[in-house]
């Protein structure tokens, strides 16, 4: 008895073992590199499982649990939702999908929040970074390795923030486009004598885009007779609605020049990021985002990293992109050679192969044998996902049904051929599918209407307008959709057809014919091959059939072969005899029925 209670006993243990074997563990939010180390297969494999489920996604973008859940359960695992911190507001769930780096668990610990500031040219952008860092960062100084680090830290009530100062929302878009979310926050700046212009309007529907918070710096009031609310009026009219007007967004009064406002700029802004709750794990090896990179004369590939997780110290092994090497040194934003840097510290780094490009994800890695594999697997995934998810392809993948949302960045001759196509275009969106537009605007269509649309996964719409040179060369290179029209109604046609193209096809089963199985014969290597007699309809190659044992249905497969006599034959009809070969089923029984059908998209 007792051996028989023991031998139970590790059946139950060996049943429990392979169970918990078939369950994965993930976060809410995962990553769709994350996913495919947790499932062992390929990233390519995981992008095709979410292609098949509408979902265009690329290595380094955060899908939900829900998606996840669906290509975890193609391998034959259950999902189970991994416990993490909670968030305070839905806003703040968003925030958590962006971020790609952000431990799922673990020894969570408050971060410095990552700043953009963007804003129309001439509004003080430069000057209000400089008035925030207290150095004059538009006088150049010489022979300064991190001059172009690109990311400064300031220090408020004990508490530290992190400034981009990247040349513009194109390279803030580039960095997305890219698959990388590094701003947790927005710095508008608006011109208070200038009020909300053309490119105003591009960074808000940037910052829209991807979905982070926006708070509003009104510059230059120092200057005579400015009205901020004018500006306050003109936001509104671009959907954003300042506090005091009923709204949600952070408005602040400031004078880079005479550095007033600075403190209470910086007080909104801690407390936006306190709401965000911005955490990340300062013991893991650390996980960032390159934000720069050069190649310098002197010392080679520099890269300035975005520490986003964990602590980076001299002397780790990385892998950037398709590249990788052993950190020789890092300096700060301020020049100085530092050993280590923890979340959301921006650092200069030396010691890499090659310069990587801007938005390349850095990882930590254990030795020098596992950069080389990773950095070539890399090199093969962008190969690999340049082929399969190119965005030239874009209205194939929307008319075969593979994308629920149509993005598009329109460009108009005059204001007044805005609106009506604006609203013709919005009014075709269905509860299937929707149309959005992502920015709209006067003028030619620019290199940074064609990096937000890369960025969005959508395409350009020109109306009575041109295409500027090098953005047509950007579009060639980056794969980008370029539409140009004359005439309104062919524009909402084209529309209109491209979203009809994305309603998901209806298919219904079509049963092709039967046939019995009267003799089993054996093909070597390949098998069982079953002698079969049509009883009905017409038998084609490659048809799906399922085999049916006592009025039970034992295998849904496909025939890989059929033959007649000695002959490998396309079709059979009904009174004829043939050898029919199955993929991945050959334990034929005689008497066995085979019922072929096929899946017909119905009109």
């Amino acid at each position: 008895m007792a051996e028989v209670k023991k031998q139970s006993e590790n059946t139950k243990s060996a049943k429990n073992k392979e169970a918990a074997e078939k369950v994965v563990k993930i976060p809410r939010n995962v990553s769709v590199r994350q996913l495919s180390e947790m499932l062992k297969v390929t990233v390519v494999d995981v992008i095709k499982q979410l292609m098949r489920n509408g979902i265009m996604a690329n290595i380094n973008q955060v899908i939900d649990f829900e998606v996840a859940e669906k290509v975890v359960s193609f391998y034959g695992y259950k999902a189970e939702l991994r416990a993490q911190t909670t968030r305070k507001s839905a806003s703040v769930i968003n925030k958590i999908k962006k971020d790609q780096f952000l431990s799922a668990d673990g020894n969570l610990k408050p971060r410095p929040p990552v700043i953009t500031i963007m804003g129309h040219v001439d509004h003080g952008k430069t000057r209000l970074l400089d008035a925030i860092r207290q150095t004059n960062v538009m006088d150049s100084e010489a022979g300064g390795i991190t001059q172009h680090i690109g990311a400064y830290q300031v220090e408020i009530n004990g508490q530290k923030i992190t400034f981009l100062d990247t040349p513009g929302h194109e390279a803030f878009t580039a960095m997305r486009a890219r698959g990388a979310q590094v701003t947790d926050v927005t710095v508008l700046v608006v011109a208070a004598d200038d009020g909300v212009q053309p490119q105003t309007l591009e960074a808000i529907s940037h910052a829209k885009a991807a979905d982070v918070p926006i708070v509003v710096a009104i510059n230059k009031i120092d200057k005579p007779e400015v009205n901020p609310d004018r500006v306050k009026q003109q936001l509104a009219e671009a959907g954003l609605v300042v506090e005091e007007w009923g709204g949600n967004v952070i408005a602040v009064p400031t004078s880079a020049k005479d550095k007033t406002g600075i403190s209470e700029l910086l007080e909104n802004l801690l407390l936006v990021a306190e709401m965000e709750n911005l955490r990340a794990d300062p013991t893991l090896p650390a996980k960032g985002v390159v934000i720069e990179a050069e190649m310098d004369k002197n010392r080679g590939p520099l890269a300035t990293i975005l520490v986003h997780d964990g602590t980076l110290k001299t002397g780790d092994t990385v892998v950037i992109g398709t590249t990788w090497g052993h950190i020789r040194a890092m300096f700060s934003d301020s020049g100085k050679q530092v050993k280590k840097a923890k979340p959301s510290t921006p650092v200069a780094i030396l010691g890499l192969h090659e310069v990587p490009q801007v938005g390349d994800a850095m990882t930590v890695v254990a030795d020098e044998k596992q950069a080389r594999h990773m950095a070539a697997e890399n090199r093969r995934e962008a190969m690999a996902l340049a082929k399969a998810a190119n965005l030239s392809n874009l209205l194939d993948q929307i008319n075969a049904g593979k994308v629920k949302e149509l993005n598009i960045v329109m460009k108009a001759d005059v204001q007044g051929s805005i609106e009506p196509i604006k609203d013709s275009i919005e009014r075709l969106k269905t509860d299937e599918v929707q149309v959005k537009l992502v920015h709209y605007g006067t003028g030619n269509v620019t290199e940074s209407d064609v990096m937000l649309a890369v960025a969005s996964k959508g395409l350009v719409v020109a109306f009575n307008t041109g295409v500027d040179i090098g953005a047509q060369h950007l579009a060639d290179a980056e794969g980008a959709d370029i539409r140009t029209y004359k005439i309104i109604y062919d524009l909402i046609d084209d529309v209109e057809k491209a979203l009809k193209g994305m309603l998901e096809p209806e298919y219904v089963e079509v049963v092709k014919g039967h046939a019995e199985v009267r003799e089993i014969f054996a093909a070597g290597k390949k098998g069982s091959v079953a002698g079969s007699y049509v009883k009905d309809g017409k038998i084609k190659r490659g048809d799906k059939v399922r085999i049916k044992r006592d009025n039970k249905t034992v295998a849904d497969t496909v025939i890989s072969s059929l033959r007649r006599f000695k002959d490998d034959v396309k079709e059979v009809a009904a009174g004829y005899e043939c050898g029919i070969a199955l993929e991945n089923f050959d334990q034929f029984q005689v008497g066995d029925i085979l019922e072929f059908y096929s899946m017909e998209r119905s009109k």
